[in-house]
């Protein structure tokens, strides 16, 4: 596909099946660069995703041989004004914000190379699934912008040394290590990411919609407060599912020894 071709085409494609909605980024002459209007596409597909009952499971994934390469160093260079450069980074930042917000789990596919703010994209997803030959580096540093955004969601996914490795070095983190930090879920064969994300998908979607939206919900907010808080937190959120009629049916099945309910 030619670039002009490409830009005739959406920045995002929505695919919907079986309660997974698939989001994928199709700008892969740019690395699927995140853009003021691959933000724009993100942040709306976002927002609509959140209000539809309908889908249990969001995959993020991206068109081409690569995941993501953060911002366009052209687009930043040509606002020029601290505000405006601003201004665009607050847009990303809102993304990765609903990332988090978003009641549905949000699962990225990794299959290239995702780096500074493509890295950071893949660290605020819920889970990530990567093929042998994804590679990760947030590299600001070495060209005298450190990636500190990315570093966010980086360092509240990794050890608090190994983030700072990445974001101090710039170095390139293979699969492999990526797995053994925590940066990703699974690590599989070319061949095998896309069953093996779907797999995954599928095990998700057939959870308790409300059960998995408090679940997800109540685990970051917890994340953020003091044991005392958080135990006063979650104590409310399991007592409040306990109540809820997908708690109700799913004791019933499970003290008469029945198979869980299913979807709602």
């Amino acid at each position: 596909m030619s670039a002009a071709t490409s830009e005739s085409q959406p920045a995002l494609l929505r695919d919907d099946a079986d309660g997974i909605a698939t989001l994928t980024m199709n700008r892969p002459e740019q690395m699927n660069l995140l853009t003021s209007e691959m933000l724009g596409a993100l942040g709306s597909a976002l927002d609509a995703i959140a209000k539809d009952t309908s889908v249990r499971v969001v995959v993020l994934a991206a068109a081409g041989k690569g995941f993501c390469a953060g911002h366009d160093l052209k687009e930043i260079r040509a606002l020029h004004e601290p505000a405006k450069i601003e201004a665009l980074f607050a847009t990303c930042s809102g993304v990765m914000r609903a990332i988090e917000a978003l009641p549905q789990p949000v699962i990225a596919r990794v299959q290239g190379a995702a780096a500074a703010a493509g890295c950071q994209l893949v660290a605020q997803c819920d889970l990530a699934v990567a093929s042998e030959t994804a590679k990760f580096v947030t590299p600001g540093v070495t060209w005298g912008f450190f990636c500190s955004t990315p570093g966010v969601a980086i360092g509240r996914n990794l050890q608090r040394k190994h983030a700072l490795e990445m974001l101090l070095t710039g170095d390139v983190v293979d699969a492999s290590k990526a797995l053994a930090w925590g940066l990703v879920n699974r690590v599989v064969p070319a061949a095998e990411l896309d069953a093996e994300t779907r797999s995954l998908a599928r095990r998700i979607a057939h959870k308790p919609r409300v059960t998995v939206a408090a679940g997800k919900r109540a685990f970051y907010e917890q994340m953020e407060l003091d044991l005392t808080r958080a135990y006063e937190l979650t104590a409310k959120v399991i007592s409040e599912s306990f109540a809820h009629d997908e708690g109700r049916a799913g004791m019933d099945a499970f003290i008469g020894k029945r198979p869980p309910p299913g979807n709602r």
